[in-house]
């Protein structure tokens, strides 16, 4: 475990606040890897969290999160979030705001344990470490598809796919790097929806093409890439 990651569990148990290692951390750790992101999922809201700790600062648009730094690394602490439902909220409570498209804009309304679960992508990604009795708390099967070496996405494929079409570039990175296989009904849109990816910024494409190429597994999905149809719509000259 993360000593920053331990610390700011901690401080928020102290504080009255839950908090959870989640997401890549817990993947890792239970596949028996070397986890690189270390993040938190909390019922404290953003700004609360800011003055809890000096150490920090609260980052982007799109998901409101804190960045907590310590010497040699930085613990993301994101707020739980709400089910899906449209429309503009105070500061307090949150927002939610997609495009005509479906493609979520921002998504800042909080919510529960519970319901943050099922905002997230894979069930591999969708698992809480609980520092209170040192448990794994798995809504989704996530554990069963780690055993089994499935990729699957949370809820409707489609619909995930629209909200963010990202997610297509996760599932090829996710699937390269820990040698999973990505369950059907998560692969089978992947290449009628890869034309959505013309409507991701570039900077998160870049963010997101360092990841695939740049973290030990280039071979592999440069071969996902290709097979889904979605290297074309990255790289169309050099498809061509």
């Amino acid at each position: 475990m993360s000593e920053g990651a331990v610390k700011v569990l901690y401080r928020l148990k102290k504080s009255g606040y839950k908090g959870y290692l989640c997401g890549g951390a817990v993947r890792d750790l239970m596949l028996g890897r070397r986890p690189k992101d270390w993040d938190i999922g909390t019922d404290a809201r953003p700004q609360r969290v800011r003055r809890l700790f000096r150490n920090s600062r609260i980052i982007g648009r799109r998901f409101r999160l804190v960045h907590i730094f310590f010497r040699d690394q930085i613990i993301e602490v994101a707020t739980f979030r709400a089910a899906q439902e449209d429309g503009d909220m105070d500061d307090e409570a949150g927002e939610l705001v997609r495009d005509d498209g479906g493609r979520i804009l921002r998504d800042n309304r909080y919510g529960s344990i519970g319901e943050d679960v099922w905002r997230r992508d894979f069930t591999a990604n969708a698992l809480y470490y609980n520092i209170a009795d040192f448990s794994i708390i798995d809504y989704a099967g996530g554990v069963e598809d780690l055993n089994n070496g499935v990729l699957r996405l949370l809820g409707d494929p489609e619909t995930r796919y629209r909200e963010d079409p990202v997610r297509m570039l996760r599932a090829v990175r996710f699937a390269a790097k820990l040698g999973f296989r990505i369950a059907t009904e998560t692969e089978s849109p992947i290449s009628a929806f890869a034309p959505l990816l013309a409507d991701v910024p570039a900077a998160r494409l870049f963010e997101e093409m360092l990841k695939l190429f740049l973290a030990g597994s280039a071979v592999a999905s440069f071969e996902k890439l290709r097979q889904y149809g979605l290297f074309a719509h990255l790289f169309p000259d050099t498809d061509a």
